[in-house]
């Protein structure tokens, strides 16, 4: 795929990639977000509430404990550093939650990044939870919604890690199709290097290295396995992520570049 200048915009809509939790704040106000953490963040939080789980994500581990006193069942869940804190417990793990049965347990979650990036996306227009799982879904709802959209990866140690930009192009190849443009050069090169990627090109970024190297294979088969499956639209509602019900979730017809390479 080849976007040059993006496609015709339509009433001047446009769609920015931009990466790091810091980078929110200068779309918060006048664009829609969406917050993208592929490993592993947004696809821990996503898998949760699709099963009926409540989400709280937190920027900090003293964020996550004062939760807790007021939570006290609540699960914790998450890692720094890619370690699980003392306490907590499971790891960021998109596989272990969606495999346990104590969903009426709230969950509290904790992530180097991508929950720093849903902390820094509240307060604004909207801002909307994004994996491999559901990027086609999301990019349907937000089309001709709003008129910015923003679609922000977490990022781990500086980098826009490989999967992110994946999930970042997909969704906004979609919404170049359905007639916004590119806001700058930076979102056109992401687009038109990854859009057309498949799933599988993730397992060859920095982010899947680690999860293989340190024993965590099975969340990056779960995320690898698990692709267009979900048509739910998560969404941040105060500190909370939520699922919008279905009758305020009116979806484009059709599929995009999500939808096809996830069938790639």
């Amino acid at each position: 795929m080849n976007f040059l200048d993006g496609a015709p915009a339509t009433m001047e809509r446009h769609v920015v990639i931009d990466c790091f939790p810091e980078s929110a704040a200068r779309y918060r106000q006048d664009h829609a977000l969406v917050v993208v953490d592929v490993i592993r963040a947004t696809t821990t939080a996503v898998g949760a509430v699709a099963l009926g789980r409540r989400c709280f994500p937190v920027p900090s581990l003293e964020a996550a404990w004062r939760l807790r006193r007021r939570l006290p069942n609540a699960l914790l869940v998450g890692e720094l550093a890619g370690v699980k804190p003392r306490g907590f417990a499971i790891n960021n793990s998109p596989a272990e939650i969606t495999m346990r049965t104590d969903i009426a347990r709230p969950m509290i979650l904790l992530s180097s990044s991508g929950t720093r990036l849903m902390h820094a996306a509240r307060g604004g227009r909207a801002a909307y939870l994004a994996c491999l799982r559901n990027a086609a879904s999301i990019a349907a709802h937000v089309a001709g919604r709003y008129d910015r959209i923003a679609v922000i990866g977490a990022g781990s140690r500086g980098e826009f890690r490989k999967e992110d930009q994946i999930c970042c192009a997909w969704v906004a190849a979609d919404l170049m199709r359905l007639g916004y443009r590119a806001a700058d050069a930076r979102t056109i090169g992401v687009v038109n290097r990854w859009a057309d990627a498949p799933a599988t090109a993730c397992a060859g970024g920095k982010s899947a290295a680690y999860l293989r190297d340190s024993g965590q294979r099975r969340d990056l088969d779960f995320i690898l396995g698990h692709v267009n499956d979900l048509e739910d639209v998560c969404r941040l509602e105060g500190p909370e992520v939520v699922v919008l019900q279905e009758e305020d979730d009116e979806r484009a017809a059709g599929g995009g570049a999500a939808a096809q390479a996830g069938g790639a």
